[in-house]
């Protein structure tokens, strides 16, 4: 199917753009108070929840966790400031405990080269492997990125095998004399012991605390586990999950993937607007790439895989 262009908006979605261009050169008020509130839900959970019990927080500081690493996803694209060393600061406080934010930066900001999106080399998100690299690995290995390649398997071990390629990465990257990635990880550390200095003061066990961090990083992994697709069109590799509900917040709207990537310097919640404006285009651009909700996703892929390991498109090539 070819791509189908976005076409201008009609006279009132201009002006709804043009507004969230103007309030770009502002405070974003909404954001940066979602941010503060972020912040201080997750001290005040921290503080007083482990008086209660550890396993109510475990779970609040969970989702929290998950809004603030939604949260530094807006940041990079330019919210609530425009100036990124403001935003940056906004962001020093690694809650997840697992991701700098300046690697973090760095490769989304990569990522959004869609005509590299899934990519086994070239995008720094995509879980597809080249098929030669597939078929060199050995049984376990297979057996674990099988499990990893279902939903319930991504919730459940992706955390830990991302962060292990991650960081395996970048510690080539550090060996070859990278310093930009180098500062990036002291400034992580700095920034994760302050975190785990904070937790210290609570009555939280740090055991309590990294099952909270884990837990966080796997509700992140159900949004991006079928983010992309392999596709030969660019523009229908991005998916729509319809309904984000509670999830949907916790990522900010990115549930509306294909308007995000359209649109990555819009606000999280514009978002909906402008999908609802625009539904029929933004389909016909993903070539039909959507689901209901979550819940269908959950209940389709829980333990079966959407897609391939190694990568489809290159394995008819």
């Amino acid at each position: 199917m070819s791509d189908p262009q976005i076409s201008p908006p009609v006279p009132d979605e201009r002006a709804a753009l043009e507004r969230v261009q103007v309030q770009l050169g502002r405070v974003e008020w909404g954001t940066l108070a979602l941010m503060l509130g972020c912040y201080a839900a997750w001290g005040a959970a921290l503080a007083w929840l482990p008086l209660v019990s550890v396993w109510l927080a475990v779970p609040v500081l969970a989702c929290l966790i998950t809004l603030q690493s939604s949260l530094s996803h807006e940041a990079l694209h330019g919210h609530p400031f425009r100036l990124r060393v403001l935003n940056e600061a906004l962001m020093f406080l690694p809650l997840n405990l697992a991701i700098p934010y300046g690697r973090f930066r760095d490769t989304h900001l990569a990522h959004h080269h869609d005509e590299r999106l899934t990519d086994p080399y070239d995008d720094p998100e995509t879980n597809y492997l080249d098929p030669a690299q597939w078929r060199r690995l050995g049984g376990a290995q297979r057996g674990l990125l099988w499990l990893n390649n279902t939903l319930a398997g991504r919730v459940l071990l992706g955390p830990m095998l991302g962060q292990i390629r991650f960081m395996a990465e970048d510690w080539r990257l550090i060996r070859r004399g990278d310093e930009p990635v180098l500062r990036d990880w002291l400034l992580h550390l700095l920034g994760a012991g302050l975190t785990l200095w904070l937790v210290a003061q609570s009555a939280l066990p740090f055991w309590a605390y990294l099952l909270a961090a884990y837990l966080g990083l796997a509700i992140l992994k159900i949004r991006t586990f079928l983010e992309h697709r392999a596709h030969l069109d660019p523009a229908a590799r991005t998916v729509i999950i319809e309904r984000g509900g509670v999830l949907g917040f916790l990522f900010l709207n990115n549930h509306l993937h294909v308007v995000h990537h359209c649109h990555p310097g819009v606000p999280w919640h514009e978002l909906p607007r402008l999908y609802q404006g625009r539904r029929a285009q933004f389909l016909a651009r993903n070539d039909g790439y959507a689901y209901p909700s979550y819940g269908v996703v959950m209940r389709r892929y829980a333990l079966r895989a959407k897609d391939p390991i190694a990568h489809p498109i290159w394995s008819e090539s």
